[in-house]
């Protein structure tokens, strides 16, 4: 018997987009699934497209909040609603690929020891392969930044999507960095090199808020390196830092350059929690 997978779709005026979404799921080659959307109290047609589509599938189970929960907070609801032993993502501006969901379970029985898969968005002609968390930090912080996948990127076993908490809900567009540096911290890592899913860009994506973005990156990382015990030693966990913070007065200059914004700059300084010794730790360190 193949297990359950909880594919999750939250969905916020996505009127256009969501039927493309939903089908995508319907036509995976993996059947074993339900298909949770979640519905963040849409003003479209949002939901009218989503019971549309329930009809056709009884996998499908529609559940509409009664009041805006915002992005993360509505994904750790879907999530809430799961009872798969695998959770997977499909946004509901995006399309995953007919066999995607087939490779990823596949892969993770394959590794029974792994809680954790991402797409490895790195271009390599290696199958699929696994890294021990500590190999797969080393390698995202002091040489590519891999682990910078959205949700859609991603497989999980739901166990330990609830063992860690799910995604935080404080750090915006950016808590899914966060929440795979927390997922690959206590676990090791399948990477996954052939891409799951077909990313739709337009201008309503959270990817394009690139305010947010600016200082809520500082944050999640300042914070990963104080909370998560990552499995490096000090000097190189205070290297990481000033890291950070010299790339948070680069980017807030290049921001101030860019915009003449001053109430702005000044705003993202103060939601960063950036200091006047962070500051001269970025400029003289």
């Amino acid at each position: 018997m193949t297990p359950i997978v909880s594919v999750l779709i939250t969905a916020y005026n996505r009127e256009q987009y969501l039927s493309d979404a939903i089908e995508s799921v319907i036509n995976s080659t993996y059947k074993n699934v339900e298909i949770i959307i979640v519905d963040d109290a849409s003003i479209d047609k949002t939901v009218e497209k989503a019971k549309e589509c329930e009809k056709k599938d009884s996998r499908i189970k529609l559940y509409v909040n009664k009041k805006n929960l915002g992005d993360y907070p509505n994904r750790n609801k879907a999530a809430s609603y799961a009872t798969g032993e695998f959770i997977m993502w499909v946004d509901s501006d995006d399309i995953i690929f007919k066999e995607s969901i087939e490779k990823c379970v596949g892969l993770m029985l394959q590794h029974p020891q792994v809680n954790f898969g991402t797409y490895y968005r790195i271009p390599t002609k290696k199958p699929p392969f696994v890294l021990d968390s500590k190999t797969a930090l080393q390698q995202h912080f002091f040489e590519i930044p891999y682990l910078m996948i959205g949700p859609g990127g991603t497989i999980i076993r739901r166990d330990y999507f609830e063992k860690i908490g799910g995604y935080p809900e404080k750090y915006g567009p950016a808590n899914d960095m966060y929440f795979n540096l927390k997922a690959a911290r206590y676990s090791s890592v399948l990477m996954i090199p052939d891409k799951i899913y077909y990313l739709r860009n337009h201008h309503n994506q959270e990817i394009n808020n690139s305010y947010s973005y600016l200082y809520n990156n500082y944050r999640y990382n300042k914070d990963s390196f104080d909370e998560l015990n990552l499995p490096f030693d000090q000097n190189s966990i205070r290297w990481l830092h000033k890291k950070n913070k010299r790339r948070f007065v680069n980017n807030i200059i290049k921001y101030f350059l860019k915009t003449q914004n001053f109430k702005k700059t000044r705003e993202a300084i103060h939601k960063a929690g950036f200091t006047i010794g962070d500051l001269l730790v970025g400029v003289f360190h």
